[in-house]
């Protein structure tokens, strides 16, 4: 290879360079490093010191130049195809002269330590070793072998620094000789090729399994309709599963003087006219516990002033009793009712001087359980 030639691949890389750095710039990540593999095609000028074997009779160290065309095979190993130029001169016998060998080769690095941090390398490469001077125009082998660092700059542009070793099987240029070694040190820009690849998106999880709707229950509300499955087992809840405070009420239901009496069972003729709309109530106090079936309530019966305390608490026991046996009639089980419980004239709800206040005072409460 001329050295012509060599001139323009450096002239050409090194522009590369620069168009690089500019793209960079636009995009906001002149000093993003890569962190992550990186597989781009690249280009590896090179400059480097080279140390003779002295049996090419020459005592001077020339400089090497070339550069290089590959890409990264895996996370730690990189394969380039390289070509570089020395030109020594011979310093004594033979009438002096030059001494030019190009090479054109295969080499390949094993890089140790994350991407982005200081990375040492070792180097491998084979290469044909052509060798141009007054007493030989041929090709030979030769390997190389080498150490050496490397760190990314850019997102774009890494750093690369070797020392090697090459050893090539020149037999031709002097007879007394089947070949060669020289030592050498050499400075790299590795610049990558293209557009940054793309980073890969992670694949979302799998959904989680999707409860059995005909098994899993919460304070009874099936998990596939309840929006609140964390609450404590008993805690009062609506439809949706979510807490709701329940109120039964039953005011409304209000008792005719002095009924039930004793031995009543029928609560219908015991209760103020027109009764139809205290059944309404009751009717409705069913309906609300069938639709809450972990709600447990108290049965109480209360009575106005009139008459004397022992009678009330039988009366107000008789009214909690009677109202207790109509719904447990209607469907509700007996182990969702406490009671029933009498409260004679005791915690009156409206007064007892007047025959309205006395009608509200004979009557029986639900008290939920909370």
């Amino acid at each position: 290879m001329k050295r012509r030639d060599i001139y323009i691949l450096i002239a050409l890389a090194v522009s590369g360079t620069g168009m690089v750095r500019a793209q960079d710039k636009t995009a906001g990540s002149t000093n993003d490093v890569t962190t992550t593999y990186d597989d781009r095609w690249y280009v590896a000028p090179m400059i480097g010191y080279y140390h003779n074997d002295t049996s090419r009779r020459t005592n001077r160290n020339q400089i090497i130049y070339g550069i290089g065309i590959g890409r990264f095979i895996s996370p730690n190993m990189s394969l380039d195809l390289f070509t570089d130029r020395t030109v020594r001169r011979i310093d004594y016998g033979l009438g002096g002269g030059r001494w030019a060998s190009n090479d054109l080769g295969v080499a390949l690095r094993y890089y140790f330590r994350d991407w982005n941090a200081w990375r040492p390398y070792l180097l491998g490469g084979v290469m044909a070793s052509q060798h141009i001077n007054t007493f030989n125009r041929s090709v030979d082998p030769a390997v190389e072998a080498g150490v050496g660092i490397s760190k990314a700059i850019t997102q774009n542009m890494d750093f690369r620094a070797e020392a090697g070793y090459r050893y090539d099987w020149d037999d031709k240029t002097f007879r007394a000789k089947n070949g060669y070694g020289d030592e050498y040190v050499g400075l790299s820009l590795v610049v990558r090729l293209g557009a940054l690849p793309a980073t890969p998106t992670p694949s979302a999880p799998p959904p989680p399994a999707a409860p059995d709707c005909s098994k899993q229950f919460r304070n009874g509300v099936n998990l596939c309709d309840n929006k609140c499955p964390d609450l404590p087992e008993g805690t009062i809840v609506g439809p949706d599963g979510c807490p709701q405070k329940v109120v039964i009420d039953l005011k409304g239901v209000n008792f005719k003087f002095d009924r039930p009496k004793k031995g009543e069972t029928n609560i219908e003729p015991t209760l103020a006219v027109p009764s139809s709309d205290s059944l309404a109530i009751l009717d409705q106090a069913v309906d609300t516990l069938k639709r809450y079936p972990q709600v447990k309530v108290m049965v109480a019966g209360y009575t106005d002033s009139i008459g004397k305390p022992a009678y009330n608490q039988a009366l107000s026991e008789r009214r909690a009793k009677i109202v207790y046996d109509y719904l447990t009639a209607h469907g509700i089980d007996p182990s969702r009712l406490e009671g029933p419980v009498g409260h004679g004239m005791n915690d009156p709800i409206d007064t007892n001087k007047t025959d309205a206040g006395r009608a509200r005072n004979r009557r029986t409460e639900l008290q939920v359980a909370q």
